[in-house]
């Protein structure tokens, strides 16, 4: 990338992507925002630009890519809410990358997840894998990216941990908790990205953490640092997801769904490559433990409401 590039990013203010922006900004690039609130404060104020994505417009769509070198590309939605469904994601997903292709964008970094599927019975996982598999048909240079889970201060899964096991007597884990996890930090993440865009190499690799706890592990981690004392139940996971999708009604939000799950309970959490990030999620919860799970992150709030 030369200093001055027009770099496109798909939610530069979201979890990933204001930290992969802030790494842009820092080298003297220029950057677009495509996202699903345009009319949304930005952090960068106006040293980045932002417009709306536009799926069902393409000429606008490539208009506005039109310049970019690169095309960051975090898009996807955690579960399918209301009339936005996974195969809905995909297709918007292609739009996105017909568009690049039109526009002239040299190359794609694209966030997707460990342990894709065509075969998954899972729509997250299966969707993940229609997507790569539409960019690396698309005649462009790729990077494609598979992070584990991510953690960091803006995250959803550890943070809303911790809220409960600091503000409820109980936490309530589906099964036996012997599945695995393997968070990657958010800023190691947006490291890997940002170099991933200084090849014209195709690649496609896992992002994953220095540490592999099991969701048991992770609990008494996060109890040991928060120091709460609630009680840990398990459950059979379909009870357990029942119970949480009540729990969701008192903080207005999907806290968990059955997909996720399943893909929990399924290890496909974990990376089976050589871990790329270097920060330890027991360093940095100890570092962050007067604040992290002290406020609810709702994933309604930060992209439908």
């Amino acid at each position: 990338m030369a200093e001055n590039d027009l770099i496109a990013v798909t939610g530069a203010s979201g979890f990933s992507g204001k930290y992969i922006t802030t790494r842009l900004l820092a080298m003297g690039k220029r950057v677009k925002s495509l996202t699903g609130h345009p009319e949304r404060p930005s952090p960068f104020g106006d040293r980045v630009s932002a417009v709306p994505f536009n799926f069902d417009k393409p000429e606008e769509l490539t208009k506005s890519l039109e310049g970019a070198t690169v095309l960051f590309n975090t898009y996807w939605i955690r579960f399918a809410y209301k009339d936005m469904t996974f195969e809905r994601a995909v297709e918007n997903s292609r739009a996105l990358i017909r568009a690049a292709k039109d526009a002239g964008v040299r190359r794609i970094v694209h966030v997707s997840i460990a342990n894709p599927s065509d075969d998954s019975p899972l729509p997250y996982y299966k969707g993940k894998a229609d997507v790569e598999r539409a960019i690396r048909e698309s005649g462009l240079s790729y990077a494609i990216l598979r992070p584990t889970v991510l953690f960091g201060p803006e995250d959803i899964l550890i943070n809303n941990i911790a809220f409960f096991l600091r503000k409820y007597p109980a936490f309530i884990v589906p099964g036996n908790g012997e599945y695995g996890m393997q968070p990657i930090f958010v800023e190691d993440f947006a490291d890997i990205l940002v170099g991933a865009a200084q090849t014209d190499e195709n690649m496609v690799a896992d992002a994953a953490g220095p540490e592999t706890f099991t969701f048991n592990e992770l609990l008494r981690l996060i109890r040991e640092i928060v120091r709460c004392r609630a009680r840990v139940v398990h459950l059979n996971a379909g009870l357990a997801v029942a119970l949480v999708k009540l729990l969701g009604t008192f903080v207005g939000d999907v806290v968990l769904t059955d997909n996720e799950v399943k893909g929990l309970m399924a290890n496909l959490l974990v990376s089976h490559e050589e871990p790329k990030g270097r920060v330890r999620l027991g360093d940095w919860l100890r570092e962050h433990a007067e604040t992290v799970g002290t406020e609810y992150h709702s994933e309604l709030a930060r992209h439908y409401r």
